[in-house]
């Protein structure tokens, strides 16, 4: 009998076209599915392929008997019970380095509309406005940018920003880097978020960094500063946030990611006149899905009809 594989969050079309023509694999017709939907194909599945959208709890296992393999079309493993997984016996991978230079550029890309207010100037224009001078805005040159963490994607912002002429530090207690011709390694969060004008984070979350950026670190920061996370939501306290916003303690944000996604109606963020937000877009491109997809692909006949497991994320 075929190995049955459902993708749950959306694939790369041409990909996926080629991955259901497989003779070797069954593949659900459907590459973005409900939860609804997931539910009832739960005792067949073998292969799982998501992203962001779907969470594999231990719940979800018990009622998934014949998974063998979940896929995270990405990096990031943080909506996956790993422990679960393990005791379950279900193998679990995901694909590094597939989206590294798509979420770089989307956090540079939040820093600059951010920077220069071109997403609020934008609102006003297209609503029939000529505000020019409620948007003035700040240079990124001669700027201290902060990284927490600096692992690829943080090193392509640094790299790709280099060009602007800031001055780029660094805090990463795992990195063996110390010093770039374009970033300096410094010895403490404290010292990165008192001296930066910009903070940028690229850590994981797990239960270290869970809210490590909350009133503490923001305290540290200047009243001109402002926040960059496209890393997980979950890494700075929302609540925390919100506050130094809403009081204008520090100038503004940028979030590509939120501790609880979709953002809810009800979220404070909302309100607040000085946060630029996107809904998880980091490794939206066409590029990044394709070279996802491409990975994903490759991994699902290893494993399934090879026996060779690519990338795997133990707990």
């Amino acid at each position: 009998m075929k190995p049955f594989i459902v993708v749950s969050d959306g694939f790369d079309k041409n990909l996926f076209n080629a991955l259901t023509s497989s003779q070797d694999l069954q593949v659900h017709p459907k590459s973005k599915i409900t939860k609804e939907e997931l539910e009832k194909l739960l005792p067949q599945i073998n292969g799982l392929v998501i992203r962001s959208a779907t969470t594999v709890t231990s719940e979800l296992l018990e009622k998934a008997p014949h998974l063998k393999l979940v896929i995270r079309a990405g990096e990031g493993t943080d909506n996956i019970d790993k422990v679960a997984c393990q005791k379950k016996g279900v193998k679990v991978a995901n694909t590094p380095g597939s989206n590294s230079n798509s979420a770089a550029e989307h956090t540079i890309a939040l820093m600059m509309t951010v920077l220069r207010k071109t997403a609020f100037a934008h609102a006003s224009t297209k609503a029939g406005k000529w505000e020019k001078e409620l948007f003035g805005g700040n240079e990124l040159w001669k700027k201290t940018v902060g990284f927490v963490g600096f692992g690829k994607i943080a090193q392509i912002v640094a790299k790709r920003i280099s060009g602007f002429e800031p001055k780029v530090l660094f805090y990463d207690p795992v990195t063996e880097i110390s010093e770039l011709s374009y970033a300096r390694k410094v010895d403490s969060l404290d010292e990165l978020f008192k001296q930066s004008n910009i903070v940028t984070i690229h850590v994981p979350l797990n239960p270290k960094t869970k809210n490590l950026v909350n009133k503490t670190y923001l305290e540290m920061m200047k009243p001109d500063s402002f926040l960059i996370n496209c890393a997980r939501g979950g890494i700075v306290n929302e609540e925390d946030l919100y506050v130094h916003l809403k009081e204008k303690k520090i100038k503004g944000a940028g979030f590509d990611v939120f501790q609880e996604e979709p953002l809810p109606n009800s979220s404070q963020l909302l309100n607040l006149d000085n946060l630029v937000m996107t809904p998880h877009l980091g490794a939206s491109t066409d590029e990044a899905q394709l070279r996802v997809g491409e990975m994903a692909v490759n991994q699902l006949k290893e494993f399934f009809l090879k026996n060779n497991l690519l990338n795997e994320v133990k707990a």
